[in-house]
């Protein structure tokens, strides 16, 4: 019987984070009692950070100290990874050969590892495809990825505040870290205009450093909901990506760029449109929504804004009805 987990990272910052939340919960569902430890042998994870309280009630603990394999001394044999603690499974998520052999070492049982695998010609492309693999292998092909289901109570009650039910709630994140991911806002208000002439509810996601981008949109769309700048629940300690990801399990749909906000949206169960620059990253670092629409830009010219409206406007609609 399993009843301590170890998975073995080097870290995650918030894409990482949050692509491999999915991996989490299947975890979970797969080893209900267990205590599940997660290493980041490089110290920094964001599970320790922003998505602290999305994780809550998945992993147990975080092993962020010792020589645990992010630096090369770890690695002899007098080193004492993990405080010298064995554990009944041990997944390694990742792919170097030489840190995989500090992992096993806090094996008692079990010991999967990508590093093992990453040379075989089957191995997936997608991050989450081998994350699922992982879990497979673990569980003798009975675990799977799922979606993550928040735990914070409070969070949910924010999400149902400020998305109440009734309407057709259609989300819209036009942030990304590089300009040159980013479809051009002006299209994302053309989008939210045919949301609303379709009788649907459009809500826009910024983030901090996008007030600019809100002010227009809240002027170009005034029926747009904005819920993370306009509060009118009482749970102001909801936040950042616990927010958005409670938010994305009220919307029927959602689009975002290749970036954090389409994976949070992912997260919490939205139906995702993902707008994509080049075909090589869209598979790599595919969203781990349940249900997905990809649009690549390249397919269609250079730049983002090569990406047509209407082609947008159609995968989104198969999204809202169902269809895809």
């Amino acid at each position: 019987m399993v009843q301590t987990v170890l998975i073995y990272s080097m870290g995650e910052v918030i894409g990482d984070g949050l692509i491999k939340l999915p991996f989490i919960a299947g975890l979970r569902a797969a080893f209900p009692d267990a205590r599940i430890s997660w290493c980041a042998a490089k110290v920094e994870t964001v599970y320790a950070g922003p998505l602290k309280g999305v994780v809550a009630g998945y992993i147990d603990e975080l092993i962020l100290e010792g020589s645990n394999g992010g630096r090369p001394l770890d690695a002899m044999p007098w080193s004492k990874p993990f405080g010298g603690r064995k554990f009944d499974l041990v997944i390694d998520t990742q792919e170097h050969v030489g840190r995989s052999g500090v992992a096993r070492r806090g094996a008692a049982g079990r010991f999967v590892s990508a590093a093992r695998h990453a040379r075989d010609k089957d191995w997936p492309v997608a991050v989450t495809d081998r994350l699922a693999r992982l879990l497979s292998l673990a569980t003798d092909g009975q675990g799977a990825p799922r979606p993550l289901a928040l735990t914070n109570p409070d969070a949910l009650k924010a999400a149902e505040a400020l998305l109440p039910a009734g309407p057709t709630y259609v989300g819209l994140a036009p942030g990304a870290g590089g300009q040159d991911k980013r479809w051009p806002l002006e299209n994302y208000l053309e989008l939210a205009r045919r949301v609303v002439a379709k009788g649907w509810t459009p809500v826009f996601f910024f983030g901090p450093d996008e007030a600019e981008g809100a002010a227009v949109a809240a002027r170009e769309v005034p029926q747009a909901l904005q819920p993370e700048r306009n509060r009118t629940d009482g749970f102001t300690g909801v936040k950042g990506p616990l927010l958005v990801i409670a938010l994305a399990g009220r919307l029927a749909g959602g689009v975002a760029n290749d970036a954090g906000p389409g994976h949070m949206l992912a997260a919490g169960g939205a139906p995702l449109l993902s707008l994509q620059q080049d075909r090589r990253k869209s598979v790599k670092f595919r969203p781990a929504a349940q249900r997905l629409e990809m649009l690549v830009a390249e397919d269609y010219g250079s730049g983002m804004g090569a990406l047509p409206v209407d082609a947008a406007w159609d995968a989104l609609q198969k999204l809202v009805s169902g269809a895809s």
